[in-house]
């Protein structure tokens, strides 16, 4: 099971002996053993009893709540690990130091290697489509990142790779009901940015969970800069997933015609598109079933899921900033 979400508005989460039981108009709409839950993800309005909240507690479950349209409100987790070496060692590294300095690298190349993989891949597999052109921007941005010893410069190559990338994302999605003229963040305008942000609110409750497990203040980060309230280190580790998994999620759902623009509402003030409550459980099935998808990691030779591969990319950058490996290696998937 992984992740639980609980996406109807108004629900009950309780708890029935040893499983996790949702109820909403006196029927039952979710019942899962509890030792099959690392993760509830709650969408909107809903009554957690106290139960529950002891009983996730107890488990080291957290709870993340976000709004109906995706966007972070807070999470109810455990004590924080008590492996103090691990935010010692962060810690030490902040700034322009060489670890920080390698790490960002790391992010960055990961990142920019993703998109330019799934682009090549597309590509192949698409009969007339021709990436050529932004493959070759995003391998120019990729090309000094071994060489540029200074983090604002890498943030520079990440915004020209990201700037290639989503100028031709456009031409990946193969329905004519959809479209992409630019990313849109705050609010997303359109259907296809609001699965965009919605899919990364996903990620980084994951990646954030990732975080607190390996032994990690996720709030101390390296490529993203420090800002009150925001998991800097969490959105740093992100990078490398979103080609992954969100965006490979949003462009499977919009091309088997999963969804339709009857599946989007449009905030009349704000312009702010987001998902209908039936819109947004399909979607969630999708990204839930992505995550729980097997590869074989590049860097440890063995096949593991994506939910498990978040872990494995925190402890591996646990074990390059402690001084147990000499490099960190990014997720980088053909």
């Amino acid at each position: 099971m992984g992740t639980v979400y609980v996406s109807q508005e108004d629900a009950f989460i309780g708890k029935v002996d040893e499983r996790l039981h949702v109820r909403f108009d006196k029927k039952t709409i979710l019942d899962v053993p509890l030792i099959k839950v690392d993760g509830v993800v709650v969408l909107g309005r809903a009554t957690v009893s106290p139960a529950v909240v002891f009983e996730l507690l107890e488990r080291h479950i957290p709870v993340t709540f976000l709004t109906t349209t995706g966007r972070y409100l807070g999470r109810i987790e455990p004590e924080v690990t008590k492996n103090l070496f691990v935010r010692k060692a962060q810690w030490q590294a902040i700034g322009e130091s060489a670890q920080a300095i390698h790490v960002v690298q790391g992010f960055v190349r990961g990142k920019l290697k993703n998109y330019r993989n799934f682009l090549i891949r597309r590509q192949r597999e698409t009969p007339g489509l021709d990436l050529s052109v932004n493959v070759t921007r995003l391998e120019q941005a990729i090309a000094p990142i071994e060489t540029t010893k200074n983090i604002n410069s890498l943030r520079g190559l990440e915004g020209a790779g990201s700037a290639a990338y989503f100028g031709c994302f456009d031409q990946l999605i193969r329905t004519t009901e959809f479209s992409f003229n630019h990313r849109v963040r705050r609010p997303p305008t359109d259907p296809v940015n609001s699965l965009l942000s919605f899919g990364y609110s996903l990620l980084r409750h994951d990646i954030q969970g990732a975080a607190n497990i390996a032994g990690f203040d996720p709030y101390l980060g390296y490529l993203h800069c420090e800002r009150y309230g925001r998991p800097s280190l969490a959105l740093d580790l992100m990078e490398e997933f979103r080609p992954l998994i969100v965006d490979a999620v949003v462009l499977s759902t919009l091309n088997k015609q999963l969804l339709t623009k009857a599946d989007f509402l449009t905030e009349p003030l704000s312009g702010a598109v987001s998902l209908t409550p039936e819109g947004r459980k399909r979607f969630l099935q999708q990204y839930g079933q992505k995550k729980q998808s097997e590869f074989k990691h590049p860097v440890l030779g063995r096949k593991c899921t994506y939910q498990e591969a978040f872990e494995l990319q925190a402890r591996l950058l646990a074990k390059y900033l402690m001084g147990e490996t000499e490099k960190y290696p990014p997720l980088v998937l053909k």
